[in-house]
C-alpha cells in the first residue's frame, strides 16, 4: 500500500506523466525493463535503462504553491555528477557505463543492527511519488515528481544508538565505470552529511525512481538522497555506504572549498555565494529569472530544525 503525503512537496496524478503500461517489480529488478523502447526522454541507453515502476504511484491533491513539473528531457539531460564529467550534458553521455545491478548499500556506524541492503530490498518498501523542487547551487532549478520512501525508515531499521548525531553518505567510485575520477576535480569518493534530525525528516527521502519510472543512470541510479530545502550537491547520488556518527562527516565540497561550501548548505537568497549571488535562480527551460525562496519553498515544514541558529554561520 502506497502512503499520502500531504505537504507542499506533493501534486495532483493529472500533473504527472501519464505511463501506459506498467512491468511488475519483480522484471524490474531482473532487469528484463532494459528491452523498453523510451524514444525522445533523453534516457542514456545501457543496463540500468529507466523502465515503468508496477503501478501508478498515488499523490495527493495539487498544492498551489507548487509550480509545473520540468520536462523529463530536460531533467535527464542537464546535470551535475562529476564522476562522469563536470559540463551539463557530461552524465547523459557517459553514465551508460554505470552497472546497477547488482547493487548493495551498506549501513553501519552507531547502529545496533548494521545491514547491508540490496536495491532489491530498497525496492520493498512502500514506494512514493513525491514532487520536489530542486534549486542547484549555481543559480538553476528544476521541479520533479521522484519515486522513493523515507530515509527515516530504512534508519529505523538499523536500530541507531543514542551515540548516532550525524548520517554520513558516500557515493560509489569506480574508474572502470565512472570516466570522471581520473580528474581531480574533488576528492574521491565524493561523500555528503546530514545532522541525524534532518535525515529523520519526512520531507528527507531515498529516491529510486523519477517521472513514474526507475531512476537514470545520469540522475543517480539506482539509489540516491534527496533533501529538497538544501543546494542540489546536499543530495548524494549513486549510494554505497550510509555511515551513523556522532561526529560531523566531512563533505566533498566543504572539504574542497570550505569558504564557498557549508556544511547545511540550506537554500538561502540572503547568504549569497562567494562568486555569485543566490537572490534569484532560473528554472530549467525559462529565460526569466525568479526569486529564490528561503528553504526552497519548505520553510513551513523545516524551519524549526535551525530555530536559534545563525543561517548565516551556519550557511
Amino acid at each position: 500500500m502506497l502512503i499520502k503525503v500531504r505537504s507542499a512537496s506533493q501534486a495532483s496524478e493529472n500533473e504527472v506523466t501519464p505511463r501506459g503500461l506498467f512491468l511488475s517489480r519483480r522484471s524490474i529488478m531482473a532487469g528484463g525493463a532494459a528491452a523498453l523502447a523510451l524514444g525522445g526522454t533523453g534516457v542514456v541507453p545501457g543496463p540500468a535503462l529507466a523502465a515503468p515502476f508496477q503501478a501508478p504511484l498515488t499523490v495527493s491533491p495539487k498544492d498551489p504553491k507548487m509550480d509545473a513539473q520540468t520536462p523529463m528531457k530536460s531533467a535527464t539531460s542537464y546535470n551535475n555528477f562529476y564522476e562522469f564529467g563536470t559540463d551539463k550534458t557530461d552524465p547523459s553521455e557517459n553514465a551508460g557505463t554505470l552497472r546497477t545491478r547488482p547493487w548493495e548499500i551498506a549501513v553501519d556506524g552507531d547502529v545496533g543492527k548494521p545491514t547491508t541492503f540490496g536495491i532489491e530490498d530498497l525496492l520493498s518498501f512502500p514506494l512514493e511519488e513525491r514532487v520536489y523542487r530542486l534549486r542547484c547551487v549555481e543559480g538553476w532549478s528544476m521541479v520533479i515528481p521522484w519515486v522513493g520512501f523515507p530515509l527515516a525508515e530504512l534508519l529505523k531499521r538499523v536500530d541507531p544508538t543514542g551515540n548516532a548525531k550525524y548520517v554520513a553518505f558516500q557515493t560509489l567510485a569506480d574508474r572502470s565505470q565512472m570516466p570522471g575520477l581520473k580528474y581531480p576535480v574533488l576528492q574521491w569518493p565524493y561523500v555528503e552529511g546530514l545532522r541525524m534530525d534532518e535525515a529523520m525528516h519526512p520531507l528527507t527521502i531515498l529516491a529510486v525512481g523519477m517521472y513514474g519510472e526507475t531512476l537514470p543512470n545520469q540522475n543517480g541510479a539506482p539509489v540516491r538522497l534527496v533533501v529538497p530545502w538544501k543546494y542540489g550537491f546536499k543530495s548524494i547520488k549513486s549510494i554505497v555506504r550510509i555511515t551513523l556518527t556522532q561526529d560531523q562527516p566531512p563533505t566533498s565540497w566543504n572539504r574542497s572549498q570550505p569558504r564557498e561550501y557549508g556544511f547545511y548548505s540550506n537554500v538561502n537568497p540572503e547568504v549569497d555565494h562567494p562568486r555569485w549571488s543566490q537572490a534569484t535562480e532560473r528554472r530549467v527551460g525559462e529565460f526569466s529569472r525568479r526569486k529564490t525562496l528561503a528553504f526552497n519553498g519548505y520553510g513551513e515544514e523545516v524551519a524549526s530544525l535551525y530555530a536559534g541558529m545563525d543561517l548565516r554561520k551556519n550557511y
